[in-house]
């Protein structure tokens, strides 16, 4: 595990790598295909002042969890995820209803709440029903969220709101800045309360990737880049194929969560070595799919829950 420390440090990192509005000129990205818009009410960009105001909150949230007794874990830990599907049926997106799928079972000690409806600029319909149940069963919180390459009414809404250049590359990272603007407000609404936001970094039926891999880099770039400004510490969710097949050889070198599918926890357990590292960061979770549910495990060098949840 990554100490707290090192974690900022690997933050400072991911800042300098996906650039400014400085930056030099930048290759060219693909043209963006046309595709029906993600959402149907336009979200307000980015308030610098309201970023600075969040992460001056982080920061202070931060310390007062840093002064709280750490409690050390010994073993592996199991937890869950939950998003969209676990909301009542009928809800959501038309591309996305949600499911009625079973909330996590009684020996979670975490749950990982996502917050999207599938792609960026849709919220999950039920997260604050959501927040306040894992509230109830104090259970310690963290949060995720989709990332997605964007339609040209969404590059055009927010392709020039953000602080990087108005190349092509630019606008794509500020459409992926803007889409963490999005969720850390989804966040803020809902009373959901995370050191950590993991950034899902897969396909998106209906809502998939561009064929360009390096204009496909730049729109996590700038996920990774709003958030950090937000005061958050990031992580990324995928696996090596799906990370390769979305972003190429895009190395943040943050915290990963790693995926199994429809396994077990003993194959989850084996996703924190080496030979299934991401982008270049440490492994944290495994997960695995059973009985409809999302089943997630420490990895064996985590021995605290506290830097990566909120504990209600």
């Amino acid at each position: 595990m990554r100490p707290a420390g090192r974690l900022l440090a690997a933050a400072a990192l991911v800042v300098a790598a996906v650039g400014c509005a400085s930056d030099p000129a930048e290759p060219e990205a693909a043209a963006v295909p046309s595709a029906p818009p993600t959402t149907s009410a336009a979200p307000t960009p980015a308030d610098p002042e309201q970023l600075a105001k969040l992460a001056e909150e982080a920061e202070a949230a931060a310390k007062e969890a840093a002064e709280k007794p750490v409690e050390r874990i010994t073993e592996p830990v199991i937890g869950a995820d939950i998003s969209w599907p676990q909301c009542p049926k009928g809800m959501g997106i038309p591309e996305r209803r949600t499911e009625g799928m079973p909330m996590p079972t009684p020996d979670a000690r975490y749950v990982i709440i996502g917050l999207t409806n599938g792609p960026g600029f849709t919220a999950n319909p039920c997260l604050g029903d959501q927040v306040a149940w894992a509230a109830e069963q104090k259970l310690a919180t963290s949060a995720y969220a989709v990332a997605s390459y964007p339609d040209e009414v969404t590059l055009d809404r927010f392709g020039t709101e953000g602080p990087f250049a108005k190349t092509k590359l630019g606008r794509l990272r500020n459409v992926g800045y803007q889409q963490a603007a999005f969720n850390v407000k989804s966040m803020q609404a809902a009373g959901l309360s995370t050191p950590m936001l993991w950034i899902d970094v897969e396909p998106v039926p209906d809502f998939d990737w561009s064929d360009d891999l390096v204009a496909n880099a730049a729109v996590v770039q700038g996920l990774a880049r709003g958030y950090i400004d937000a005061g958050m510490k990031i992580g990324i969710y995928s696996t090596p194929h799906l990370w390769r097949r979305a972003v190429g050889d895009l190395a943040l070198g943050v915290p990963e969560w790693r995926a199994a599918g429809q396994t077990s926890q003993s194959e989850a357990l084996t996703r924190c070595g080496d030979d299934w590292q991401i982008q270049g960061g440490d492994a944290v979770f495994g997960q695995w799919v059973a009985n409809h549910r999302d089943y997630n495990v420490t990895c064996p060098s985590v021995t605290s829950l506290t830097p990566w949840f909120h504990q209600y």
